[in-house]
């Protein structure tokens, strides 16, 4: 559905975007990640239209964005990070004037609206002042402008900044169902929402393409070795000096202590499992082991581990 070859994107003497390439297949929701300062936006706008690369070339569907421009953004639905609404319009009449905008036939257009004010779940607000709608629901509204036109492709850039908890799972959730029959592209800074909603995830940091694979490949790949959390009560110094007798550690830390509990972190070299002589050397040595579990990696350590960034 998008193939990005060999992007760059020049603000004067600055490149924002460095020879980026990357394929995103129908139906997949890709998360699009980066520190800030990284290019993500500017990325988002170059694939909309809404800038023009200085480099290389970008094909929505069949269409090359730049011999066709018009077929190509019919394609799109853009949720922009600060979402252009009207805030003296109401739901129904902002639509209406997207749909005006899109092209979207009289006979069909007040259906269309309606089909889409059901979906994003707006029909009890449908009547009411944009500036009188909650941050949550003007999110809502965001995401049914870009509906308009039934677009294949939806580009959202931070879809749930600035929303509750609640109003995060409510978009969350919106996001998940709309993947089923579009195909989506989300940048977020929350890691969590990412993980929860995105197949595979890109990672930009400095203008370049770092990392294009599943969080879950990503984590493997960066994976160096185990990290074994040990919860105890036994004295944390005397049974850190024991863990560094064994074989294949390789750095042992105090997390956290707690009164008498002491959470010990243990890292272990490359494919080497430690985890049955860890217990073995707990036991005897006559240490009380209350809990021993492996620590995966996270989306976030993987973040931080290619961009850099904390």
């Amino acid at each position: 559905m998008i193939e990005v070859k060999n992007v760059s994107k020049y603000y004067g003497k600055v490149k924002a975007v460095d020879n980026i390439s990357f394929n995103v297949d129908k139906g997949e929701i890709v998360g699009f990640l980066g520190p800030n300062g990284a290019g993500k936006t500017t990325t988002m706008r170059v694939l909309t239209g809404f800038l023009s690369a200085t480099e290389g070339s970008i094909k929505i569907g069949d269409h090359d964005i730049v011999e066709n421009p018009v077929e190509a953004k019919k394609m799109i639905g853009y949720l922009p990070e600060n979402v252009p609404l009207y805030f003296e319009m109401n739901v129904t009449d902002y639509l209406g004037f997207f749909a005006d905008i899109k092209g979207i036939n009289k006979s069909e257009k007040s259906g269309h609206i309606r089909q889409i004010i059901g979906k994003v779940g707006l029909k009890k607000v449908a009547d009411t002042i944009i500036g009188k709608l909650s941050k949550g629901f003007r999110q809502r509204v965001g995401i049914a402008q870009a509906l308009i036109g039934e677009p294949d492709i939806l580009i959202l850039d931070e879809p749930t900044i600035g929303l509750d908890p609640n109003q995060i799972i409510e978009i969350r959730n919106l996001i998940k169902e709309l993947g089923k029959e579009k195909t989506v592209i989300l940048s977020s800074h929350i890691l969590q929402e990412v993980s929860a909603l995105c197949s595979r995830i890109i990672i930009i940091s400095e203008g370049k393409v770092v990392a294009i694979d599943t969080k879950e490949d990503l984590m493997e790949k960066l994976e160096v070795g185990q990290r074994i959390k040990i919860l105890t009560d036994s004295d944390h110094k005397k049974v850190a000096n024991k863990m560094k007798e064994v074989k294949g550690v390789k750095h042992v830390d105090l997390v956290r202590k707690e009164g008498s509990l002491s959470e010990i972190m243990v890292s272990s070299e490359k494919e080497k499992d430690i985890r049955k002589d860890l217990s073995k050397m707990m036991i005897t040595s006559g240490f009380n082991l209350l809990e021993q579990s492996k620590v995966t990696m996270s989306l976030e350590d993987v973040f931080i581990k290619l961009t850099g960034k904390n």
